[in-house]
């Protein structure tokens, strides 16, 4: 399949990217609003042309512990879901980042907590960016703004996480996974042959071979000073993400005087939010997280340094801008704006927000 331009949803187009991509295996559950990404490869058929496994587990728990399997024997694996179901999920991914596996989970926010609503929200960046299972370890988090990042970060995510033997999660909301815009999906790409994978994964189980015995894959370590050394590697390796990879976005930054930080979905309002204050005189950038961990406090620092305030606008209760108030230390007025339930604000919202919390 050559590089092709389509209409299709955010979920579709993490389906068709994961095929393109050379995806080993899929292990889902249904569950509103992301159960076009399980139905999309299911149309699809891909066990016949690229060999690539789907499969509806028999709950979220059976997925992310077939995800922990083929993860790790070094294959390219995934799984998807919505809010209450990545929770169920946060066991199975405290066990992988536990054993250091590359693997790649989708979580379309739904709005909570428990059951909640099927309408969008981003109310699951605690749960990702904070460590929503046990254990001191982390995710690399790609948040997409559009329906071609939802495609784009497929492949970004799986580079990431064999680079660094880490999970990573799309963390997209159901706004994003639910609208249709054009994508360039791209080129298909062949699977691994075993060959391949046993010379990249060189760590994976692959049963006892001639030239080694067999490798171990586990969590679990019993001896304290073992344990130990073991999370201060990781530690190690998560400060050497957050140094190499933070990824953002900057709009009319240059010049602003006022900051509006947002993620997602937030972010195209933000966006438009941000023109409507310009077109009235207010000079306003936007930056917007690409990775919400490593999480881009750098690049916010540094901007607290020039403007009078910051806004956040998120479909929560207020979480990033925790770590946004963190990253200027206290040096700015920061401040949230946001709807919860379920509810999209719209510009105009933003803007008086802007003006009343930030400008004032």
């Amino acid at each position: 399949m050559a590089e092709e331009v389509v209409l299709m949803k955010g979920n579709e187009a993490i389906a068709h990217a994961a095929i393109r991509f050379g995806v080993d295996g899929y292990f889902g559950y249904p569950i509103t609003p992301q159960s076009e990404i399980l139905e999309t490869l299911a149309d699809e058929k891909p066990w016949e042309t690229t060999g690539m496994v789907v499969l509806q587990a028999e709950s979220e728990v059976a997925a992310i512990n077939m995800v922990y399997g083929g993860a790790a024997s070094g294959k390219m694996v995934m799984t998807s879901s919505s809010s209450p179901g990545v929770s169920l999920k946060q066991e199975g991914i405290s066990y992988i980042a536990g054993a250091e596996l590359p693997c790649l989970i989708v979580n379309v926010m739904r709005g909570g907590p428990g059951l909640g609503t099927i309408q969008p929200s981003q109310a699951d960046y605690f749960q990702t960016v904070k460590g929503g299972g046990h254990g001191d370890y982390r995710l690399i988090a790609l948040a997409p703004a559009s329906v071609q990042e939802m495609a784009d970060f497929v492949g970004l995510a799986f580079d990431l996480a064999f680079k660094y033997r880490n999970p990573a999660i799309i963390l997209a909301d159901g706004v994003i996974g639910q609208m249709m815009e054009k994508v360039v999906l791209p080129e298909q790409r062949p699977r691994l042959t075993n060959e391949e994978v046993m010379a990249r994964c060189p760590w994976a189980t692959f049963g006892k071979l001639k030239h080694r015995g067999p490798n171990i894959v586990t969590s679990l370590e019993l001896d304290p000073a073992e344990m130990e050394k073991r999370n201060i590697h990781l530690q190690q390796k998560y400060a050497e993400i957050e140094e190499k990879e933070v990824r953002y976005e900057e709009i009319h930054c240059d010049d602003a005087e006022y900051l509006i930080v947002a993620f997602g979905s937030c972010a195209r309002i933000a966006q438009k939010a941000m023109e409507e204050a310009r077109a009235e005189g207010i000079k306003v950038g936007l930056l917007r997280p690409i990775t919400l961990w490593p999480f881009p406090s750098k690049a916010i620092a540094e901007r607290s340094r020039q403007v009078k305030g910051i806004l956040t606008v998120e479909l929560n209760a207020g979480q990033m801008v925790e770590d946004v108030r963190l990253a200027v230390e206290c040096k700015v007025p920061v401040e949230y704006f946001g709807r919860l339930g379920g509810i999209v604000p719209d510009p105009d919202e933003v803007v008086t927000a802007l003006k009343e919390k930030i400008i004032k």
